[in-house]
């Protein structure tokens, strides 16, 4: 278990961070120590992928603004995220997106007492555009600026629900880029159980909507192809469902349904009454993934409720919208006597109001990050966690 990154993305000690300066108005100012103990008001800037979110959070009102804006329709056409197309509209996307957090808010900047970004993992290029806007929006403002771990967003973004969990419990972050389950002792307090060997999910989802000739992005458009579909029409592998382990695989998942929708291609072209439907295969597979799902974590809430006595189970990410992955989890929770806790919908995919929130709850720990912090395309949430079978080093 690892207090995650601290010593690289915080500045001096772990308990409260140097300030360095800046100039601000012609007058050296501090940077990096949080101003005010009373009420903050924190902005937050998301711009990871394809998806440009800002949001405002204040300490006592709560969120009070979080808009987004999504490159879909740039992407569609590609069959996946461009990261150069992507990189130039968060340049022309991110600061009218601040403006209109700000009217949404009823603030201006001069009430921000603290600016957070996304720093890693996720595109280079796209996460320079919200860390070279957020730290110079901290410089101009003369308030602290903090790069925030975009997986430790979603793993905390339930924490904006009504019925927010609370520390400690296991966490599952099922995303595009990531399939992870991570225990969750605190904030900043972090250890890896298991992960994709392979592809994420989110991945599965989109790769699959693709040989289904079903678009982009995948998640969505596996759901609405379900509708009426039999979720056991075609036998799909759950790749490693009796592992010891806690570790997850898509790849094998994928590949049968590319075999399978060939083989039903066929059938088609020959007039075979009995042929599976595309809303077959678009059920198929969400029940396959669901399942794969729920088998790593049910591994790991026996000994987790053994070591803490907490019977918290959370999921998170993109993926946590998919409604049959929703109902495989609580199903799983409440055979288990877990509670499941889930952001609103709203909140699963990428979003502002994730990357404000943990900047929030680190500013008023005084924690913050030197102007000379780089985003790292590359961060993994638990640093001290051995690599999977058949992986090297982390980076």
């Amino acid at each position: 278990m690892s207090l995650f990154g601290l010593q690289r993305r915080f500045e001096g000690p772990i308990a409260l961070n140097a300030p360095s300066l800046a100039v601000h108005n012609g007058a050296a100012v501090v940077i990096g120590q949080v101003r005010d103990k009373g009420v903050m008001r924190v902005l937050g800037i998301e711009t990871s992928c394809d998806e440009t979110g800002v949001a405002v959070y204040d300490t006592e009102r709560g969120l009070l603004a979080d808009v987004l804006y999504s490159q879909v329709a740039i992407h569609a056409e590609y069959g996946g995220v461009v990261p150069e197309l992507a990189s130039r509209d968060h340049v022309r996307k991110t600061l009218p997106l601040v403006d209109q957090a700000l009217l949404e808010a009823d603030i201006t900047r001069a009430d921000i007492g603290g600016v957070a970004y996304t720093a890693g993992p996720g595109l280079a290029g796209a996460l320079m555009v919200g860390a070279t806007l957020g730290r110079a929006i901290a410089v101009g403002l003369g308030v602290p600026s903090l790069g925030v771990h975009h997986m430790e967003g979603h793993l905390l973004a339930p924490m904006l629900a009504e019925n927010a969990p609370a520390y400690p419990f296991v966490a599952l972050l099922v995303s595009g880029g990531h399939t992870q389950l991570v225990r969750v002792d605190g904030l900043g307090v972090y250890q890896l159980l298991g992960e994709s060997l392979d592809d994420a999910a989110g991945e599965a989802f989109d790769k699959s909507a693709s040989v289904l000739g079903l678009g982009y992005p995948g998640g969505p458009a596996i759901e609405k192809a379900a509708i009426g579909g039999q979720p056991n029409a075609i036998q799909l592998p759950r790749p490693r469902r009796n592992a010891a382990d806690c570790h997850f695989s898509f790849s094998g998942l994928k590949t049968a349904v590319a075999t399978r929708w060939q083989a039903a291609n066929d059938a088609h072209k020959e007039g075979r009454q009995d042929a599976p439907s595309v809303a077959d295969f678009a059920a198929s597979l969400q029940q396959a993934i669901a399942d794969s799902l729920v088998a790593r974590p049910k591994r790991a809430l026996h000994r987790f409720y053994d070591e803490t006595g907490s019977r918290q189970l959370v999921v998170a990410g993109g993926v946590a919208a998919n409604q049959t992955v929703r109902h495989a989890l609580q199903e799983l929770a409440t055979a288990e006597g877990f509670t499941l806790s889930t952001p609103p919908l709203s909140l699963c995919t990428d979003n502002g109001a994730m990357i404000a929130w943990v900047g929030c709850e680190y500013f008023q720990l005084n924690r913050t990050s030197p102007l000379t912090f780089a985003p790292r395309p590359r961060w993994p949430l638990d640093d001290e966690a051995p690599p999977p079978p058949g992986r090297g080093i982390r980076s």
